[in-house]
């Protein structure tokens, strides 16, 4: 490739030599490979979906994670962002569909996943008429609680994944020790821009490692076809008024999130403030991509937090580095074998990787309430909204009195809590308190 040069893993643009890209964009699916797949398959369980559908829709998840995060990368008219963003299977519908499917049946799911991704799009296109109520305080306390949601999401994985029989066991322990060994090791060790391979590195060495303790399970991959392709409307899709007005007050939920992913990867990738239009795109590609997962009769698609914590870890921000690792999520979906031996990968080996990701998504969210300033006003925004947002989603029963709804959005969300907090403080509270006092 003429002109390449391995120093533009730290540009948005610029050539990077294939060969040196791949590992980098590797290092993007395998951060985020599990948990896109997760939310498929608790949501399949409590749906009753048998083995054969739930493989189908892993299947295809992977292919539209693979297209969602290249329309952020190289964006299609005002769709997408520009910026280094993955995208993959959201965690934040998870509790809605376990309440929506088991009551009105998958079908309800995938109509309400349609209708609410083409409106979050359309609020995506127009978000410059309502972004300015996101203020860089609100921006930067929603970073914040996203960071400290993470760390349970983390820890949960080191000790072997949630509802694993072996949680915590001392196998699991020291796996993710180990990986989280190396990875640290690593970056400190290594030279120039082999620093920034560190997660690969620990995700490889954990691997082997858990192969040799056998905690590996292959057996998935005697069942696994070569190749297949995705279906079109595979669950016929049925508009039930309940589930879509409950999944589209989640659609705004993660157009929050994927605000608050976007500020922090340009803050903390780029050294900069988000503009606009990267915000509009963003938002418009997290709502069309989950209309089209929907399509395929997938959950609905966003930012991911992992993925912003890596390029917060590694400055690696060049798209052309991350559209290889599109390519290989759309390869393990295309290629239903590749995808089964990706997914092998145990939580604890994701565990030791991912808690020091997780880590820094909550230093840069501090970091942007820095930039803010430390008024009285700022204070009481942040400290208000992430007191309340994380200490009332830690006790979820004081929701209880209100409707399923409000619970489904509030009572585990703490983003959720922390977002509507702030944009409210920031609408009441006296834009010039310190002149109010003097």
């Amino acid at each position: 490739m003429k002109n390449s040069d391995i120093n533009n893993i730290y540009k948005l643009d610029g050539k990077v030599p294939v060969s040196k890209a791949i590992p980098f964009g590797l290092q993007h699916i395998l951060a985020m490979f599990v948990a896109n797949i997760a939310p498929i398959i608790i949501v399949s369980s409590a749906c009753g979906l048998d083995t054969t559908e739930t493989a189908r829709l892993i299947q295809t998840a992977m292919i539209v994670a693979g297209i969602g995060s290249v329309i952020q990368l190289y964006p299609i008219w005002k769709v997408g962002s520009g910026l280094p963003i993955v995208m993959g299977i959201s965690f934040t519908f998870v509790s809605v569909f376990c309440f929506v499917g088991p009551t009105y049946g998958y079908g309800a799911i995938v109509g309400a996943v349609i209708i609410g991704g083409i409106i979050e799009g359309i609020l995506g296109l127009f978000a410059k008429y309502w972004v300015k109520l996101i203020s860089p305080i609100v921006a930067a306390s929603v970073v914040t609680a996203i960071g400290f949601s993470l760390l349970s999401v983390g820890a949960t994985s080191f000790g072997g994944g949630s509802g694993a029989e072996d949680f915590g066991s001392a196998k699991n322990l020291i796996l993710g020790t180990i990986t989280l060994v190396c990875c640290i090791g690593f970056n400190i060790f290594a030279k120039s821009y082999w620093k920034q391979l560190s997660v690969l590195f620990g995700l490889i060495v954990g691997y082997i490692v858990a192969v040799c303790m056998g905690m590996v399970d292959f057996s998935g991959l005697s069942t696994a076809q070569i190749v297949s392709l995705p279906q079109i409307l595979p669950i016929k899709p049925t508009f039930n008024i309940g589930a879509i007005i409950s999944v589209l007050v989640i659609f705004l939920v993660s157009a929050t999130e994927t605000i608050g992913d976007t500020s922090a990867l340009a803050s903390s990738g780029l050294n900069r403030e988000v503009s606009k239009k990267e915000l509009t795109g963003s938002i418009a590609a997290d709502g069309f991509v989950s209309a089209l997962s929907g399509l395929f009769g997938c959950l609905p698609i966003t930012s991911f937090s992992q993925n912003v914590g890596l390029v917060s870890m590694t400055k690696v921000v060049n798209r052309f580095t991350i559209f290889t690792g599109c390519v290989i999520m759309v390869l393990a979906g295309l290629f239903p074998m590749f995808g089964t031996l990706l997914a092998t990968l145990p939580e604890a080996v994701l565990g030791g990787c991912t808690l020091m990701m997780f880590g820094n998504i909550v230093i840069s969210g501090l970091q942007m309430i820095a930039k803010c300033g430390f008024s009285q006003r700022n204070i009481i925004i942040a400290a208000l909204s992430l007191s309340i947002g994380l200490g009332f989603t830690q006790v979820p029963e004081i929701f209880s009195i209100f409707p399923q709804i409000i619970q489904n959005v509030f009572a585990e969300n703490c983003v959720a809590v922390v977002f509507l907090v702030s944009i409210i403080l920031n609408l009441v509270l006296p834009k010039n308190m310190e002149a109010h006092q003097s």
